[in-house]
């Protein structure tokens, strides 16, 4: 009996020595991290708000960690083939990935079970990056000041009431019918490859109106080439501060922000996660990042992990839902 009771100690003793050691060891490793070069791979091309989101992060993290932090683009199938990528990487921290609302918002949705990755499962979230809202903007000759005007033209001239977006399933696609069901306005839509497709014929009255991503119509805007009614997000932007809110406009209820955020791989080490947060948060609290993310119409907006693991199931519950409503689906 006493021998059992010597072991059983032994054996608990050394498990309390195991996992102090292991916990000794992750601690260790993350005041180490990086060692190494670190990756992070964004799901779109060079160029547009994503890139940019991207490589500002990478360049600020590489300076803070003397470790060159490689961007890689790996676009495709609505960013789905960038995160499959990520998804399968070594849970060392060694590997970040550049979300976005499409990737970890409307795809679950959207491909279902085509979409090869499980953006709960297979991720650790670190920090939310940025916000930019969207906005409803119409060709200059429209006669309509107002969401409500709008509205009401629409109604008077029904062969008239269609919008352009970047392309089935986007943001602004989903933005709009979301603005569709919430007024109660059949408006047809018409789909493009992309915002300067879309924003183009607006721009020429071949289509009416748009609800696209700020940062792609905001020089549009500000030169007079097309009319802002609204923007999305609860709160009026600061680079369009005499726009209204679709809230302020009489769409109660309506908030639609596009978003970016920082993940790596399941399972990786908390500690590892905590300083790379730490970091990040640093990095977007810093007045010269914010200005530069202003740039683009957005908001510098760090969070902690457990906020955008949040922000990530709310998400794709809210999305699945407008495009089941809506009848989506991937042509």
């Amino acid at each position: 009996m006493q021998h059992r009771v010597h072991t059983r100690l032994a054996a608990c003793l050394l498990g309390v020595a195991m996992g102090a050691a292991t916990s000794g060891a992750l601690a260790q490793d993350a005041a180490n991290y990086p060692a190494k070069p670190v990756t992070l791979i964004v799901s779109f091309p060079p160029g547009g708000s994503s890139d940019f989101f991207t490589r500002l992060v990478a360049n600020g993290l590489g300076k803070m960690w003397n470790q060159p932090v490689v961007v890689e683009n790996r676009p495709g199938a609505g960013g789905n083939i960038g995160a499959q990528l990520a998804s399968r990487a070594a849970p060392d921290g060694y590997t970040l990935y550049m979300s976005s609302i499409n990737t970890h918002g409307i795809n679950p949705g959207l491909y279902k079970d085509k979409l090869g990755y499980d953006p709960v499962k297979d991720f650790t979230p670190i920090s939310r990056i940025a916000t930019v809202p969207n906005v409803l903007v119409v060709n200059p000759a429209v006669p309509a000041k107002s969401v409500s005007e709008l509205l009401a033209y629409f109604k008077a001239h029904p062969d008239k009431a269609f919008y352009a977006s970047p392309g089935s399933g986007t943001s602004p696609h989903l933005s709009s019918e979301l603005f569709k069901r919430m007024t109660n306005t059949p408006i047809t839509h018409v789909a493009y490859k992309g915002s300067n497709a879309a924003l183009t014929d607006v721009m020429s009255g071949m289509v009416p109106m748009a609800i696209d991503n700020l940062p792609a119509a905001i020089a549009l805007i500000k030169s007079g080439k097309l009319r802002a009614l609204a923007v999305t997000s609860p709160k009026r932007s600061p680079e369009l501060p005499d726009v209204p809110t679709m809230i302020e406009s009489g769409v109660k209820g309506y908030d639609v922000t596009s978003w970016w955020g920082l993940f790596t791989r399941a399972g990786t080490p908390a500690p590892i996660v905590a300083k790379i947060n730490h970091d990040v948060v640093a990095l977007l609290q810093d007045p010269k990042t914010r200005e530069t993310i202003a740039t683009q119409g957005a908001v510098s907006a760090p969070s902690t992990p457990q906020e955008l693991a949040q922000l990530v199931n709310s998400e794709i519950s809210r999305w699945g839902k407008v495009i089941e409503d809506a009848h989506i689906t991937l042509e």
